[in-house]
């Protein structure tokens, strides 16, 4: 029996790995010896795994995508969503960013978590960011 340490090789990763599935298939209790020796070598794997194999999020445009995908929607399908059939091809295309109203809508209706819509956008400033900014500073006191 190995003394479980915090892994730093993909050589202890792979013992650990080959330990953790070894004690999974004896469905060991919770509170045993074997139990607790497996939830500690899992933490352990899956600390390395996330160290290691960093998982990126996508950005909003491939959220979009994903989700018509998955949904077998169209372009046309989120017009109402995003202002028209045109929006919706410079949304996509990465012309327009997404607007306040766009997340909610895209979050309400196709269920994408908003802070994934919300991220940081590409620096194509178009018309309707700059009349956004406008209508926004018109309505500051």
């Amino acid at each position: 029996m190995m003394d479980a340490k915090i892994l730093k090789t993909d050589a202890e990763h792979q013992v650990y790995l080959a330990e953790v599935e070894r004690l999974a298939a004896l469905d060991p209790g919770l509170g045993t010896p074997e139990g607790d020796r497996l939830e500690l070598l899992a933490k352990l794997v899956e600390d390395y795994e996330k160290e290691r194999f960093p998982f990126a999020r996508p950005s909003a445009i491939e959220a979009i995508k994903f989700r018509m995908e998955e949904k077998g929607l169209k372009q046309k399908d989120l017009a109402p969503y995003l202002g028209g059939k045109s929006r919706v091809s410079e949304v996509l295309s990465g012309k327009r960013p997404l607007t306040v109203a766009m997340v909610r809508e895209l979050s309400q209706r196709l269920h994408i978590p908003a802070d994934l819509l919300i991220q940081q956008q590409d620096e194509h400033a178009d018309d309707d960011s700059a009349d956004d900014r406008m209508a926004l500073s018109k309505n500051s006191p």
